[in-house]
């Protein structure tokens, strides 16, 4: 493999590694706020013990976070110099928001609500936490728009004599349509994958019969949460899928595995091709006729280009070289996203159902799959970010910036295959923890009744933010 491969390579894992933690945080603060909330009006002992117990869970989720997201941004100055050098006066500004307003946000309310238990007033306390919500939603909002820029490049003026790209408005970034949409998307699904994992674990604890007190309204809680946030979810990336139509067509072209364009274009539900990475045709496609084009253009009889279209006024824009991505990961990690959020709606349906007729508690079958679903939004998550980071290639930057353009120019393949090990080992490391720690506190009952817990030290608790 080639430096360049190695780097992507890298970037890839530590990337979707560092998002599994990300949704769960953002998710699950909101809901333990909302726990919170509940403690806080009607003074039930049980939203206490549910906050107390769900807070752990997303402490620990979000520390990990932390730390998996400053190793990533180490990779930008070793093996994507050149692509810094770039996007260095475009991603300074929300970065620094970021870091400044959103980060600093979250730790200083994080801190005051893991010790201000029984020290701060109730109503300040309650604060705390929802500022931590709300900076988490903020922090996303400024990486989204960074990322955003890259699908959709707004607000720029490259520099000839440098080569870089020179913002000269910030509006226009932060407002950028492709973050319009990519910011809700995200948000709604980091709510559907921390009520999932909160779904999982409530049913694993009904299934016992134990502490359904606490369990009972978390699984309600999350089967509400999730089946809203799943829908929603999907409603939006619908109209995303529109935008990117239009801003990417490449990208959507090879979603659908649509070479040639065509009206009353079909949407292929199952595809087979040549094992290469761009292959010229399909073997096997398995479509509902006029879909792709009705979902596309909201017309049955709309035109939806192909990718032999594409390719060939990239090449006269840009000049000679191969526009395509790699076509069968865009395809598959298209239908595993939308497979998997099918999935998740499926089972959130089947539980509200359950919670209807009385039977959440103690039921075999529900409980199986509830666990067995903690899974889906990861799934959907990873796959969706895969869909859209190789969806663009060959552009690190779209239309701007080809990938083999943005790597280190001085960095070896033997640098960059350290760097990777290096990365894999300490990864592999907060793996274990992370895992460990998980499933000791997801395992630890809730504290009980009789126990001060509104003023009481949580070691444990702090253990979690020392780590």
């Amino acid at each position: 493999m080639t430096a360049l491969e190695l780097a992507q390579w890298q970037f890839a894992i530590t990337t979707i590694y560092h998002f599994l933690f990300v949704p769960v945080s953002i998710g699950l603060t909101g809901m333990v706020a909302w726990m919170h909330t509940k403690w806080h009006r009607t003074g039930n002992p049980e939203y206490l013990r549910m906050t107390k117990f769900w807070g752990k869970l997303m402490l620990i989720t979000f520390a990990i976070g932390v730390a998996t997201g400053i190793l990533q941004e180490f990779q930008f100055g070793m093996n994507w110099s050149d692509y810094s050098r770039f996007v260095g006066d475009v991603f300074g500004a929300p970065l620094a928001m970021e870091g400044l307003i959103a980060f600093f946000l979250e730790s200083t309310f994080l801190g005051l609500w893991i010790f201000g238990w029984g020290r701060l007033p109730a109503r300040i306390h309650l604060a705390t936490i929802w500022a931590v919500a709300v900076g988490t939603m903020l922090s996303a909002y400024f990486i989204l728009a960074a990322n955003s820029w890259m699908q959709h490049p707004v607000g720029v003026t490259v520099n000839p004599e440098t080569g870089r790209a020179e913002m000269d408005n910030i509006f226009a970034v932060l407002t950028n349509s492709t973050v319009l949409y990519a910011f809700p998307h995200t948000i709604l699904g980091a709510y559907a994958t921390a009520a999932f994992v909160v779904l999982g674990i409530s049913a694993f604890y009904l299934l016992r019969r134990r502490h359904t007190g606490v369990f009972l309204p978390s699984a309600k809680m999350a089967l509400v949460v999730g089946s809203i946030a799943v829908f929603s979810t999907m409603m939006v990336g619908h109209f995303q899928a529109q935008l990117m139509t239009e801003q990417q067509p490449m990208k959507m072209a090879a979603a659908e595995a649509l070479y040639d364009t065509e009206d009353s274009a079909g949407l292929s539900l199952f595809a087979v091709a040549a094992w290469e990475t761009t292959p010229e045709r399909l073997d096997v496609n398995i479509q509902v006729p006029g879909m792709l084009s009705f979902l596309s253009t909201n017309s049955f009889n709309g035109e939806v280009e192909g990718i032999n279209d594409i390719q060939a006024q990239s090449v006269a824009e840009f000049g000679p070289g191969n526009y395509q991505p790699i076509i069968g990961l865009t395809y598959w990690s298209f239908r595993a996203m939308i497979g998997a959020g099918t999935v998740m709606f499926l089972v959130s349906l089947w539980g509200l159902w359950l919670w209807r007729r009385g039977s959440l508690v103690g039921n075999k079958w529900f409980t199986r799959i509830a666990l067995a679903s903690i899974a889906l939004p990861f799934i959907a998550n990873t796959s969706g970010w895969v869909f859209t980071e190789v969806g663009r290639q060959p552009w690190v930057v779209q239309g701007l910036l080809r990938t083999d353009n943005a790597v280190s120019p001085s960095v070896s393949t033997g640098e960059v295959l350290t760097s990777f090990l290096v990365y894999f080992l300490i990864y592999a490391l907060l793996a274990v923890a992370a895992g460990i720690l998980y499933v000791k506190y997801a395992m630890k009952e809730p504290p009980p009744v009789d126990e001060d817990l509104s003023s009481s030290e949580d070691e444990s608790l702090k253990m979690t933010m020392a780590y």
